[in-house]
């Protein structure tokens, strides 16, 4: 198989493990791994301990499918074990349900020279052979996979250089970009986390030669999320402690800040949780922000502005991919350029206005609950690498107007209140400036997110995103309610824009 090559020497059952945890946390439906190797060189505790990481489940009985043929087990991407020691024709695979196997899980391939042309050209080839006391483990391939299964093994790498070698590791959560966490343990120490945060792919140009990442200045690597990591943390908010780096890489051990959600155990809005992070949102913008920040020794971020083409770019995506799916067609040039003058003479009105760091997803996904602690400890806070310079109000509408869950005009209030009057105590507060600028940030929040939700189903096969439509409709509808935006809102009653439509 031509493409890239690595090898890794296994000294023990536990090296094994180790590899098979490695590969596991990189697997993704359609991945095929090809086991290749001679009776007793590992095959099979190799697959074992892949299977059990994927199930995380320790003890899982993962028995040989020498006679079954094939083996399926349920796990956060279903895993299809395939020994093909017995097949008599490669056709075979066709009974057995390869493809099917294929289009919703991965697959382990025992003796996969068994299989001809129904073996994957980016299949990732894993060669086993005894070497003196243990064995030596020669992964080869081209493609996604490979790249994917070569980057997991660069993390152990990391954690071996940190001191966890040996640790275990389970997947923990991805989010919308390419950037995914796992909870690596060592017995006697507390669980940390590692962030795997590859440099971001800016994709074609958008708009005046540049791409949408670029103009919305989304974080390009890791650095910005260690800058502005190392800013909060001295500023008192409970972020990550980094124990470990590797800025070129995009590697990262971090705390463990807790399990807690952010929601009730119901999974609703807790209307005092809400308040206490919105006093915390208080107290950040209560303080004076650097636009430079430090990550690492002549390593810096600068942290950008959200400025009027950021807002305008989010907001587009209402234009780009929401109204496509009410019309069934492209937004009309009409619609685009009324759109824009309608959101430019909104935009107007935020000149002088108080601009502060802004952490961007400030609401439940990224909010750990630790009920335990007191004060501002209370709230620890993860996802900060795309923080912006820019309206305080925007931070207090992501939280009071959360995409994720329903939050009641009620708790809403409740929240609004509970800043507001931490401002006021602090001394020098424009509350009705506020109040109108969290109108507009939550129009062209809500407006972004709804176009967002819709891309992520049509251009990235997400389709439970589109469930929270109903939410995000009605969370634009009460910050238009605001009388600075009746010019905006008749334009979106005028277009249908916040009609309820079914699924």
């Amino acid at each position: 198989m031509a493409g890239m090559v690595l090898e890794r020497f296994l000294a023990d059952e536990a090296a094994t493990a180790r590899l098979g945890e490695d590969l596991a946390m990189s697997l993704r439906p359609g991945d095929v791994l090809a086991l290749k190797g001679d009776l007793g060189a590992g095959k099979s505790s190799l697959a074992r301990a892949l299977i059990r990481a994927m199930a995380e489940d320790a003890g899982l009985d993962v028995p040989s499918p020498t006679f079954t043929l094939v083996q399926s087990y349920e796990a956060r991407v279903p895993v299809h074990h395939f020994d093909l020691y017995r097949l008599s024709a490669a056709s075979e695979l066709d009974e057995l349900g390869f493809d099917e196997a294929l289009a919703q899980g991965a697959a382990l391939v025992e003796w996969p020279e068994r299989a001809g042309p129904y073996l994957p050209e980016t299949s990732v080839l894993i060669e086993l052979a005894l070497q003196g006391e243990g064995r030596l483990a020669r992964l080869s391939g081209q493609g996604a996979a490979f790249e994917r299964a070569a980057r997991s093994l660069a993390m152990r790498d990391f954690l071996d250089e940190a001191g966890w070698g040996d640790a275990q590791r389970r997947y923990f959560v991805g989010d919308a970009s390419a950037r995914s966490y796992e909870v690596v343990s060592l017995a006697g120490l507390p669980p940390r986390v590692l962030m795997n945060s590859p440099r971001l792919v800016l994709g074609p140009p958008v708009r005046d030669g540049k791409p949408y990442a670029a103009i919305a200045h989304s974080a390009q690597s890791v650095t910005a999320f260690v800058a502005i990591d190392k800013a909060l943390l001295a500023a008192g908010v409970s972020v990550p402690q980094i124990h470990a780096e590797d800025l070129d890489q995009g590697f990262l051990l971090l705390e463990h800040l807790g399990a807690e959600g952010f929601l009730g155990s119901d999974g609703q809005p807790v209307a005092e949780r809400y308040a206490a992070a919105a006093e915390l949102l208080a107290m950040m913008h209560g303080k004076a922000w650097p636009a430079r920040m430090q990550a690492a020794p002549g390593i810096f971020h600068d942290v950008p502005p959200f400025d009027r083409d950021a807002m305008m770019i989010e907001a587009d995506l209402l234009v780009d991919w929401y109204v496509p799916m009410l019309t069934g067609g492209p937004a009309s040039d009409t619609l685009r350029a009324g759109y824009h003058r309608e959101w430019n003479a909104v935009l107007d009105r935020l000149r002088d206005r108080e601009y502060t760091l802004m952490l961007r997803d400030f609401h439940s996904p990224n909010i750990i609950w630790r009920g335990d602690r007191s004060g501002h400890d209370r709230l620890g806070i993860v996802d900060i690498q795309d923080a912006l310079i820019g309206p305080s109000a925007y931070d207090v509408a992501s939280l009071a107007m959360d995409a994720r869950v329903t939050v009641s005009p009620d708790i809403e209030k409740h929240t609004l209140d509970a800043y507001i009057a931490a401002r006021h105590a602090a001394g020098g507060f424009d509350e009705e400036a506020f109040v109108e600028t969290y109108a507009i940030m939550a129009a062209q929040r809500n407006s972004k997110i709804l176009g967002i939700f819709v891309r992520l189903e049509k251009r990235d096969g997400k389709p439970y995103y589109l469930k929270h439509l109903p939410r995000i409709r009605d969370y634009l509808r009460r910050a238009l309610a605001h009388p600075a935006l009746a010019g905006l809102r008749d334009f979106y009653v005028a277009h249908g824009l916040l009609e309820e439509r079914p699924l």
